[in-house]
């Protein structure tokens, strides 16, 4: 039996690029691989890199980056459409608001603030939630989807995808939890923040993405209102997406 391709890609210039594929759904089925990738940021890909990301085919990246994020590091491969879905961070402001105002900051913070995060994906930016799904519809793989760290809007996305297509829960989150292992943090990021704190910032933790969950079922129900009311997919929308990103 042929062994699955790697799932982790360990670029110089981008510590978290993975694949989705081959994840199996509940009826059996696999996720393609070598179509969907998630990542964090593109802006410091080494030509090594960039040969890589050229042999694998990728020919869009879908960019959750805030306006001043995305340029400070724009993406390092010319030849790929970039589109810009931006949704703003807003985790540090908060953070350096509460030391402002004479607080001590706490890991306690830091996880509340992290899930308020996830809540507001919900709550103010499924738009751009939306907009990756109606680009998905079109057929733009082999494809890669980012923000600067590539876990928490990335986190998010990849799991929407990941149910849609009919993941089971478990498996969407072994690969959330995928960025404890590989990410490499870059340690000037919020330094005028505690250590403790800013690894809190530079991971992911299961109570974070159920925040996100946690607030679809507050403002819609269920997932499957979401993903019909909130992303706009119908049931031939979800066929579709399933025919074009799974095999079997």
């Amino acid at each position: 039996m042929s062994e699955s391709p790697a799932r982790h890609l360990n670029l110089a210039g981008a510590s978290n690029f993975r694949d989705l594929g081959g994840y199996p759904t509940r009826d059996g089925r696999l996720v393609r691989w070598r179509q969907i990738f998630r990542s964090n940021h593109l802006g410091h890909l080494t030509d090594d890199d960039i040969a890589v990301m050229r042999n694998l085919g990728v020919r869009s990246a879908f960019d959750f980056r805030g306006t001043e994020e995305r340029a400070a590091a724009l993406c390092g491969m010319p030849d790929i459409a970039v589109h810009s879905l931006p949704v703003e961070p807003t985790v540090v402001a908060a953070l350096r608001a509460i030391m402002a105002a004479g607080t001590a900051l706490s890991t306690a913070h830091a996880v509340d603030i992290m899930r308020d995060s996830y809540r507001n994906y919900v709550q103010q930016n499924t738009r751009h939630f939306r907009a990756l799904f109606a680009h998905l519809l079109e057929d733009r793989a082999p494809l890669v989807i980012h923000c600067t760290a590539g876990k928490d809007r990335t986190g998010f996305a990849c799991a929407l995808i990941l149910h849609t297509l009919g993941v089971a829960d478990d498996i969407i989150a072994e690969d959330y939890l995928l960025t404890n292992r590989y990410y490499r943090r870059d340690p000037a990021s919020g330094s005028d923040l505690p250590e403790d704190v800013k690894q809190v910032l530079g991971s992911v933790q299961e109570s974070f993405l159920a925040a996100a969950f946690e607030a679809i079922d507050a403002d819609y129900g269920d997932l499957e209102a979401y993903l019909r009311d909130g992303l706009g997919l119908g049931a031939a929308d979800r066929a579709s997406l399933q025919a074009r990103y799974l095999q079997g």
